[in-house]
């Protein structure tokens, strides 16, 4: 078979940084995507240093849609097929529902909700196309949800619904793909140890959050599933007396 291959978005630093150092590690070759040049060519050069994998970064904005459906030729004309498309990048704002401007949850369910289904619609063609080729693990997707989509919490409202969104999204996709050998997963955690949960630091120590490796070993471990084997969520809680919470 011939070299495996990812699209990783939100490739340049925290979950999705650490997702390509994990994969590129395991023989895959990756386009990264990510908005901050400078950011992203140097999580590339340092995952081609490390791991000695091929891997392409590619600047895109994720609320336009236009690049995101450009993003996935991009990947098409560089490596052909795609075995797995990792949906890493998101964003959040908090706030409570009766506050909440339109402007933050507007840009919430552009990159957490509209970008990754249109990815998924550009992308299919050419995860169906990977799945034919390994009969043994078929093409994965793995979307990086959150905890706030399966249990609410007081002030992610619109993060969390765009996050339920997505599982949603991910149980269809394996409904209606599996058997074309594509299935989607959803990974849903708690606070995770990255720049995104820097405003949590002063009520919530780093050392009680979920770390970027623990995510990046659920992905992995997803790739690696045979064909046969659909996961719709995959939900990680934090250690503590309270198992349903961020």
């Amino acid at each position: 078979m011939s070299v495996r291959t990812a699209l990783i978005t939100g490739g340049s630093r925290g979950i999705g940084a650490e997702v390509a150092r994990r994969l590129a590690g395991e023989g895959y070759h990756l386009t990264l995507a990510a908005r901050t040049l400078d950011t992203l060519e140097q999580t590339a050069a340092r995952v081609r240093a490390e791991t000695g994998a091929e891997v392409q970064p590619v600047v895109t904005q994720m609320n336009d849609l236009d690049q995101v459906r450009a993003l996935v030729k991009t990947h098409e004309e560089r490596f052909g097929g795609m075995n797995a498309l990792v949906l890493s990048a998101g964003t959040g704002t908090a706030g409570a529902v009766a506050d909440l401007p339109a402007k933050a949850y507007e840009r919430m369910l552009d990159v957490n909700f509209r970008a990754p289904l249109t990815l998924v619609q550009a992308a299919l063609p050419l995860l169906r196309k990977s799945a034919a080729d390994d009969r043994e693990r078929g093409a994965k997707i793995v979307a990086l949800a959150s905890i706030t989509g399966v249990a609410g919490e007081a002030g992610l409202a619109a993060y969390g619904a765009t996050k339920a969104a997505l599982i949603s999204l991910c149980e269809t996709v394996s409904l209606e793909e599996s058997a074309n050998g594509v299935s989607a997963t959803a990974v849903s955690p708690g606070y995770v140890d990255t720049d995104m949960t820097a405003w949590k630091r002063a009520v919530l120590d780093r050392s009680a959050m979920l770390t970027t490796g623990d995510i990046a070993e659920m992905v992995l471990a997803v790739t690696r599933l045979s064909r046969n084997a659909v996961v719709p969520n995959i939900v990680l809680s934090r250690a503590g007396d309270q198992l349903w919470r961020a």
